[in-house]
């Protein structure tokens, strides 16, 4: 079985298509998951929700989606979210406040945002000197330590970081890194960047093995046309988000 997984498209239509035309070259997959953080960006979150919508793909809801999905009242919300939120129906946001925080895919597998518990909290990532890295083992042990043994995968987001861990003794973690957000930076303490550090469009496979085969992990990166994205940041008034599109890093 195979399983294409999207994560963190951020409202980024334009990367979203070139990856599932890449997906429909490579013969396609029986299933795929949707890891959240659709449509929050200075980008198309309109035209990437309804495409979603078209695709009706299993979705688990990201940080982001929450926020979107808030009271739009809410004098906390950030500047991203808002720009999705004044673009989205109200119809669509209760959409994306319904998705489930995890996910068991098939099963051995299941999907979340970024942990278990908790859709903003990193799992395999830990921030030194303002950038993420690769957390500890014993810490991200002990983030997964509620998960219930009978997963061999887990599949996750949130970070826009590709990462493929085996825990000794414990199950295969894959992020496939951001379809449409390739580095940003978080200014909640301790603040920090993530950049994935190219402009292209990261999603994964896994391919399920069948009894006594190994399964198998695919980190794919797809080049779209991604000043055109970078553009529609600087209309929107985000010089940053155009900078990271257009490099994969965050300026500075």
């Amino acid at each position: 079985m195979r399983i294409a997984v999207l994560a963190d498209i951020h409202g980024n239509v334009l990367a979203l298509d070139a990856v599932l035309e890449d997906l429909r070259q490579r013969g396609g997959a029986d299933l795929t998951v949707n890891l959240g953080d659709s449509v929050s960006g200075p980008l198309w979150p309109r035209e990437t929700m309804e495409r979603l919508e078209a695709l009706d793909l299993p979705t688990v809801r990201g940080n982001h989606d929450r926020r979107v999905a808030q009271d739009p009242a809410n004098d906390e919300i950030w500047p991203s979210d808002l720009y999705a939120q004044q673009r989205l129906t109200p119809a669509q946001r209760k959409v994306l406040f319904a998705q489930p925080l995890t996910l068991e895919i098939v099963p051995g597998v299941i999907a979340f945002h970024a942990r278990p518990d908790h859709d903003e909290k990193y799992l395999a990532d830990a921030i030194t000197d303002g950038q993420l890295v690769r957390a500890p083992l014993a810490a991200i042990r002990r983030r997964l330590k509620m998960l219930d043994p009978r997963y061999r995968i887990v599949l996750c987001g949130h970070s826009h970081r590709s990462e493929l861990i085996r825990l000794p003794d414990g199950p295969v973690i894959f992020n496939p890194g951001s379809i449409g957000c390739p580095a940003y930076d978080d200014s909640t303490p301790p603040a920090h960047v993530s950049e994935q550090g190219s402009p292209h469009a990261r999603y994964g496979i896994v391919t399920l093995g069948d009894t006594g085969q190994p399964d198998r992990f695919e980190a794919i990166a797809v080049d779209y046309d991604h000043e055109a994205a970078a553009r529609q940041a600087e209309q929107a008034g985000r010089p940053e988000w155009a900078h990271g599109l257009r490099t994969g890093f965050m300026p500075g």
